[in-house]
């Protein structure tokens, strides 16, 4: 049984969903080196989350945000607004589509679907960088 933690520091991003399936692998050199295994990777913010979906059109991020933004709208009446009015929205958002992922990890790659992309969900105009926690375990490459 092989193990690996550490933390990967993605750089800020506007509100919005995005693809980070590139930087959260090449922040992860290890990967090759197991052949059979899980990947779970924890946010460490409360207005910013994670979710697997498209990683192909462009076009679904933007709707994620659409809907997002619609569903939860800034003018709530809100009554946790001292880090702004697009904080508490976000902390909503950020359950909604939740703060942790398990990917399965295959012949040193993650085993994802062909349509398959890790989101970074950023809920805030200027949620700054972003930590995560990457766990990596299982079978060694022979």
């Amino acid at each position: 049984m092989k193990m690996l933690q550490r933390e990967i520091t993605l750089e800020p991003k506007p509100r919005g969903f995005h693809l980070i399936t590139g930087e959260v692998t090449s922040a992860l050199d290890e990967l090759s080196d197991f052949s059979l295994g899980l990947l779970h990777l924890l946010i460490r913010h409360t207005s910013a989350s994670l979710t697997l979906n498209e990683n192909a059109s462009p076009d679904v991020r933007r709707d994620f945000r659409t809907w997002s933004d619609h569903a939860v709208p800034e003018e709530f009446g809100w009554t946790h607004t001292l880090e702004g009015p697009d904080d508490m929205p976000a902390h909503v958002k950020g359950s909604i589509t939740g703060f942790d992922l398990t990917l399965p990890v295959k012949d040193g790659r993650l085993s994802l679907g062909t349509w398959q992309g890790v989101y970074l969900c950023e809920h805030r105009d200027h949620g700054g960088p972003r930590s995560l926690t990457a766990t990596l375990w299982g079978e060694a490459r022979d």
